[in-house]
């Protein structure tokens, strides 16, 4: 068997661990705590099997953090088997740089989160290992059963594979869909944080600061919007993607669909009112990378004119300084992500000149040669109208410290995914969204999976430092996350991931998606025939027709 690692590559006999072959070939280290082989994420002591390279896993990588945390997650859930025997636990979103848990039935104060804490840090000084055996499906979902976790039973019915590895430490057996440590000493460094009402944040460490976890912040307006979609799982009857099986077994799909379209409709008209009882004037549509921003915005506008208001669409793109003028950075890419390469001033002058009646000429930038232009679009407010201007950095203070505070009205949209794989094991908002684009850019932008697979690291370094830590500036937040949707993006993107090679960029990433999408129902045609042409989701499958998509 033939592993090379950072252009060194040796010989080895069947049954050698990925630990054992890091260590031969100098690139284990202390800090390592999983590694890729052949493009998958395996666990040290598991045995390699066949030709191919490898490469360490830890904090500095995505998927290493991943392996952090599914470790830790199995520490949590032992302690908390520990203290509350028998107690049901739901781990779900990303909030405040943590991970929310909550304890249905059970109302957590300050001293049980405490005591959750201690017994995990207990736990983890013990420095249990995590023993992997390979079980069949079948025995697997007897074991759930017996062991009162019916979500696993459901979802494990839905399996397509028969065997499968599953891990067992301090008596409690787990499956978490991915690699995980040697054991519960690799992963001391946490903390918790009580979350009102009922419960309580997982803090991790970052590949910055690896021996300390992360602060945990407050954010309310956040929280607010996942408590809406918490309430939508209930009115629709979902709360993991068994359900949504269920709902397509029962052929209810097409009630679903409308439902849920519906949810969103009614939240969008809620915003529109309060825009116009608030008198404003220009509103500020600001989200992450595949978040539906446009349709969104496009959306809004109809909101607005059944409240009796025109709206003008202005979008933050068209306010690129010319590519020639960006500045490269230091390993001579071009950042596209910063706010600094828009003509802010021209911008914020624009709108203002706008409000006080004047006509200005909105700049048109052309993607295509990477310049603004020449001529520009001639425009001028209407009686009862209103500026709507939609981009990633719309809420940062750069874009608007010169605007008429009380004339402006901040939105913030973001895929805010509810939906779990089962209790212990969420779906994650970004795995979403990276579905989302890789959809839309393959059917309308020529770009193949692999290089927006390659791309999606910077784009969420991108997000975390300058669209992320705004997001508490907004007025309002909208969920654009539809319930349905996974079914819907597994049927467009499966194949696209399964023809990313294993050793390419993101290959890596392609099969932790397939994976999570193997136990995602897919739909047939009739099915997606049943979305509205003004679904949010039309933006990434086509088919739109929301003006401005």
């Amino acid at each position: 068997m033939r592993i090379t690692c950072n252009g060194k590559t040796i010989d080895f006999l069947g049954g050698t661990t990925a630990k054992e072959a890091l260590r031969a070939l100098g690139a284990y280290t202390p800090d390592v705590l999983a590694a890729v082989h052949r493009g998958q994420a395996v666990d040290l002591l598991s045995a390699l099997t066949g030709d191919g390279n490898i490469r360490p896993l830890t904090l500095r990588d995505e998927e290493g953090r991943r392996v952090y945390e599914r470790s830790l997650r199995f520490v949590m859930l032992l302690a908390i088997r520990q203290l509350f025997p028998g107690q049901r636990v739901r781990i779900e979103y990303s909030v405040g740089n943590g991970v929310y848990i909550r304890l249905p039935g059970r109302a957590l104060n300050a001293q049980d989160v405490a005591d959750i804490e201690a017994r995990m840090r207990r736990l983890t000084e013990e420095n249990l290992r995590f023993e992997i055996r390979t079980w069949s499906r079948d025995d697997a979902i007897r074991y759930f059963e017996q062991d009162g976790q019916p979500d696993k039973v459901a979802l494990l019915k839905t399996r397509p594979y028969d065997w499968f590895n599953m891990y067992r430490c301090g008596g409690m057996w787990e499956y978490f869909y991915g690699a995980m440590t040697q054991g519960t000493g690799d992963v001391k460094v946490f903390a918790l944080h009580p979350v009102p009402p009922d419960g309580f944040a997982l803090c991790l460490p970052t590949a910055a600061h690896p021996d300390t976890p992360v602060d945990f912040i407050e954010r309310p307006k956040h929280m607010a919007v996942f408590n809406q979609s918490a309430k939508w799982c209930e009115i629709l009857g979902v709360s993991n993607i068994s359900d949504i099986t269920r709902k397509r077994d029962e052929q209810d799909l097409r009630r679903f669909i409308q439902v849920n379209e519906t949810l969103h409709d009614l939240a969008m008209g809620a915003i529109a009112k309060e825009i116009a009882d608030g008198n404003k004037r220009v509103v500020l549509v600001a989200g992450p990378s595949s978040s539906g921003k446009t349709t969104f915005a496009g959306r809004l506008t109809v909101q607005l004119e059944v409240l009796g208001l025109k709206a003008m669409r202005v979008s933050i793109d068209d306010y690129y300084i010319d590519r020639d003028q960006v500045p490269l950075e230091p390993d001579g890419t071009l950042d596209l992500e910063r706010p600094d390469i828009l003509d802010l001033d021209r911008m914020q002058s624009d709108l203002n000149r706008l409000m006080a009646g004047e006509e200005v000429e909105l700049p048109r930038f052309n993607f295509a040669t990477g310049h603004r232009e020449a001529e520009g679009v001639p425009a001028r407010l209407r009686e009862n109208e209103i500026i709507v201007v939609e981009g990633i950095h719309a809420l940062n203070p750069m874009l608007s410290d010169r605007l008429p505070r009380e004339a402006v009205h901040r939105v913030f949209v973001s895929a805010l995914t509810c939906l779990n794989l089962d209790d212990h094991n969420r779906i994650r908002t970004t795995d979403v969204r990276l579905l989302r684009r890789i959809v839309r850019d393959y059917l309308f932008r020529g770009t193949k999976p692999t290089e927006t697979l390659a791309m999606w690291e910077s784009v969420r370094r991108g997000e975390e430092t300058w669209i992320f830590p705004f997001q508490e500036n907004a007025d309002s937040m909208f969920n654009t996350a539809l319930h349905y949707e996974l079914p819907v993006l597994r049927h467009y993107a499966y194949d696209l991931l399964q023809a990313v090679p294993p050793e390419a960029e993101g290959g890596l990433m392609a099969r932790r998606l397939m994976k999570m999408l193997h136990y995602v129902p897919d739909v047939d045609e009739e099915i997606l025939r049943e979305i509205p042409s003004t679904s949010l989701l039309r933006e990434f499958i086509g088919g739109s027709t929301v003006e401005g998509d």
